[in-house]
């Protein structure tokens, strides 16, 4: 007779189940009788329903490492290879610190206890412990991260902040870009114009922070390409004769697609803005690193050349130091687009102001080319190298900060 054995869908099941799988065992049946086999299905139909209803019980981090130390007859001075100081040892133990991925990975390769054991953390995939990282998280901006909001509730000094540097960067990561698109952010090829060498975990935590700044806005209409032509940053500019320019610029972009995105700069970074693509929506970010009118146009229409003529996904980011002389071809190109766009060459070739650097002149020519007087002045310091002209031009305007915060 076929032995009768029902799935479980339901408590009731459940307990009909269990209250037969007793009957069975009590009966202590032979073997390969019916009983016997309806026990052992009986048993793998329980077992399948618990698997899929009782969240499995997780094992406590600091018991499997009490477990060992006893099984190795280990002191806790012994733990020092793997969680630094008998200080460190006595407050994770006591569940007053919590394990770095360090030094999980450490008790992992040397007490052999397993890493997903060991991670608390549900987001963390236990696999980044199996291989060293791919970069020393510790070089990272810690502590001016930290003053941007980046590791949340994190309190800590200078030296706490190294010691825990790789799960905060990583959870950051993880809040921004799914696992399987952190590495490619990391390896993402990033073209930089400049001839300072700028620290490269600096300038991927500015990044960083750009992305998130990014992902903050509504974006109500996907970009197209081919939006950015000369006619279309020439009507750009003309917004730069307003008081708010920078705020109607910063609406100008979002209404095509793109994001404009205002992050200070890092230390030991030299850089004035960046092009960059999110999925397929351009971001401009500035650092406003010099806070005036001037250099803001200039660099938002350098980085939305970029966007117009280089921006690809094989190339996805452009990071900008405007003080640097020589540039290579492709930032030769995002100059004269922002130049030609700004003040054209054809009305700056026959300027009054190049020759008698005046106030007047300067602003007779922003007037017939319709953009504010500082673009003018700023052109002119420039190309002259003498940063003390026109500064009246230049100084009497308000901090784009300001405006942008209002």
């Amino acid at each position: 007779m076929a032995v009768n054995v029902k799935i479980i869908k339901s408590d009731e099941d459940y307990e009909a189940a269990m209250a037969r799988l007793s009957a069975l065992m009590s009966l202590d049946p032979k073997t390969n009788s019916k009983e016997e086999n309806e026990l052992e299905l009986l048993a793998l139909v329980i077992q399948d329903f618990e698997r899929q209803t009782v969240p499995p019980v997780k094992v406590d981090p600091i018991e499997s490492i009490l477990f060992r130390m006893d099984q190795m007859q280990l002191s806790r001075k012994d733990l020092i290879p793997y969680i630094g100081s008998i200080s460190k040892i006595s407050e994770v133990l006591s569940r007053k610190r919590p394990l770095s991925l360090p030094m999980i990975r450490r008790l992992n390769q040397g007490l052999g206890i397993p890493a997903d054991i060991l991670i608390e953390e549900v987001e963390t995939d236990s696999t980044v412990v199996d291989k060293e990282p791919e970069m020393d998280f510790t070089r990272f901006p810690l502590r001016e991260m930290l003053e941007r909001g980046c590791f949340g509730d994190f309190e800590g000094n200078a030296q706490r902040l190294k010691e825990y540097a790789e799960d905060l960067i990583r959870k950051f990561m993880s809040d921004l870009l799914p696992e399987q698109v952190n590495q490619a952010f990391l390896r993402a090829p990033m073209h930089q114009r400049g001839d300072r060498q700028a620290d490269e975990t600096a300038l991927l935590a500015w990044r960083m922070c750009v992305l998130r700044q990014a992902r903050a806005v509504n974006v109500v209409r996907e970009y197209k390409h081919g939006t950015i032509t000369p006619a279309w940053l020439r009507d750009l500019a003309k917004l730069s004769i307003f008081d708010e320019g920078p705020k109607l610029a910063r609406e100008y972009l979002a209404r095509h697609g793109i994001t404009l995105v205002i992050e200070k700069h890092f230390k030991r970074t030299f850089l004035d803005g960046a092009a960059m693509l999110d999925n397929d929506r351009p971001v401009v970010a500035l650092t406003l690193r010099h806070d005036r009118l001037d250099n803001f146009w200039f660099a938002l229409f350098h980085e939305l050349a970029h966007v117009a003529r280089h921006l690809t996904a094989e190339t996805p980011v452009f990071i900008d130091d405007l003080d640097r002389s020589n540039p290579q071809k492709v930032e030769a190109e995002a100059d004269a687009m922002a130049k030609e766009a700004l003040i054209p060459e054809k009305s700056w070739r026959t300027a009054k102001v190049r020759t008698t650097i005046l106030s007047e002149d300067a602003i007779a020519l922003a007037d017939e080319i319709g953009v504010h007087p500082a673009i003018v002045a700023g052109r002119l310091r420039h190309e002259e190298k003498n940063f003390r002209l026109l500064s009246r031009l230049i100084g009497k305007t308000a901090r784009v900060s300001q405006i942008l915060d209002q």
